[in-house]
């Protein structure tokens, strides 16, 4: 009997993460597309997702704190992506769709860097939209 409960609890412990992954229409609403302008603040490279935080600030000098998800690392690295493609204190435009919470969390879709390099920051396996949040047009 403990021949087999010890692979299925591990069976289950391993398979606990995967529920925890959710699609793009579970969390995020494609009906609220915005466009942030700001600095980057902190990057956490890992799974399941890469998360990137900016600081946004308005035209009243009120400054918002937006964390913003983007694919997995490994669909990243394929894209292009390096660990240091993002740095604190860069200045980026970033393409996303808002929380279906309401909070200051967006799925980031494209991104624009300092340089004027525009690069994909969705996975294209999420279920969320593959095109740019502001001109309709395919994301490149």
């Amino acid at each position: 009997m403990k021949r087999i409960l010890l692979p299925a609890a591990v069976a289950l412990l391993v398979s606990l993460p995967l529920l925890a992954h959710h699609s793009f229409a579970a969390e995020y609403d494609q009906k609220q597309p915005l466009t942030i302008k700001g600095v980057v603040t902190k990057l956490d490279w890992m799974n399941p997702h890469v998360y990137f935080y900016v600081d946004s600030t308005d035209s009243d000098g009120k400054v918002t704190h937006w964390a913003c998800e983007a694919g997995n690392p490994n669909a990243l690295a394929r894209r292009g992506w390096k660990k240091d493609s993002l740095k604190a204190g860069d200045r980026v435009t970033i393409q996303a769709f808002r929380a279906k919470d309401a909070s200051n969390t967006v799925n980031a879709r494209s991104i624009v860097l300092t340089d004027g390099k525009k690069i994909f920051a969705g996975s294209a396996d999420d279920g969320g939209p593959a095109e740019d949040a502001e001109s309709k047009r395919p994301l490149n």
